[in-house]
């Protein structure tokens, strides 16, 4: 039961995410990056207070403070700094399209640190997507949605990497500290980073009704909501297995930036994109070996 209780979080905290990419590009039209973020960071931590009884609930092990740092550093602060920079410069669609590499660089940095295995039709999948990667940045036309699109998803791809060494963390500490727990630690750093950010190199302040819902909804329904979610599955299944539905992210992403932004690939990137999804789809695949002996466990 609660292997589908986790695996309904996670599309749920999938549908979340790929909407944060419209709320942002939304957000930014009237904000600077830091305001955004740090408004965001601030309305999940309100929302943190009320369940303020519940956020002790760990049992804090030696040299836990260097996980809880790392992630810290990983995410919130240098994968929204990554994000936010990277959909200055490119379309919320392709920033989308970029997230299907997490599971491969998760699967990357869950074999260096937690010793999962990663097979060569893995590594020759990453290779693939990788490419496609590319080549949707370079074949992007510069418009006012993006004007320089390679530079912006190379950007999101380096979020993305932060995004896996911060899941390896997660499931590091899964274990002795509960989901809320961990999402409301990454709340509040976050606050307590990007505010001064937005004090010292923000723009100017006005009030705008629809940037300042995507400002709440992005805190209350993305930060606190999606993570939340995404760590309570963390805590039932394996970090690979789990980053597998982040390929759902792209296809979400680029429907609602259809619908919402009429945000349009070209054709170039159309193929790039199902080249990225072929790359990712191929790194699932599973050697027939591990496949039968899989079936013979279950």
């Amino acid at each position: 039961m609660k292997g589908r209780t986790a695996e309904m979080a996670l599309i749920v905290a999938m549908i979340l995410w790929a909407s944060s990419f419209i709320a942002l590009k939304v957000a930014f039209q009237s904000y600077d990056p830091w305001t955004v973020i740090a408004g965001r960071m601030w309305i999940a931590c309100l929302c943190f207070a009320f369940f303020w009884p519940k956020l002790f609930n760990f049992q804090y092990q030696k040299g836990d403070w260097k996980i809880l740092l790392i992630m810290a550093a990983v995410e919130p602060s240098l994968y929204f700094i990554l994000e936010g920079l990277a959909l200055q410069y490119t379309s919320a669609g392709q920033a989308g399209m970029v997230t299907s590499l997490a599971p491969l660089l998760t699967a990357i940095v869950a074999f260096i640190v937690l010793k999962e295995r990663i097979t060569k039709i893995a590594a020759v999948g990453l290779c693939i997507a990788i490419a496609g990667v590319m080549v949707l940045g370079s074949a992007g036309d510069a418009n006012e949605s993006a004007p320089n699109p390679l530079l912006g998803n190379t950007l999101e791809l380096g979020a993305m990497l932060c995004a896996a060494i911060f899941s390896v963390c997660l499931k590091l500490l899964s274990e002795r500290y509960s989901a809320l727990t961990l999402t409301a630690y990454m709340s509040a750093v976050g606050a307590l980073f990007f505010t001064p950010l937005a004090l010292v190199k923000g723009g100017p302040w006005y009030f705008s009704v629809e940037p300042i819902l995507s400002i709440v909804f992005l805190g209350a329904f993305v930060t606190l909501g999606a993570y939340l979610l995404y760590n309570y599955a963390i805590a039932h299944m394996s970090v690979s297995r789990a980053s597998m539905f982040v390929n759902l992210i792209p296809v979400f992403t680029v429907v609602l930036a259809y619908l919402i932004l009429d945000e349009r690939l070209n054709q170039t990137q159309l193929i790039a994109s199902v080249v990225v999804l072929l790359g990712v789809g191929l790194s699932q695949v599973k050697p027939r070996k591990a496949a039968h002996a899989q079936t013979q466990s279950s």
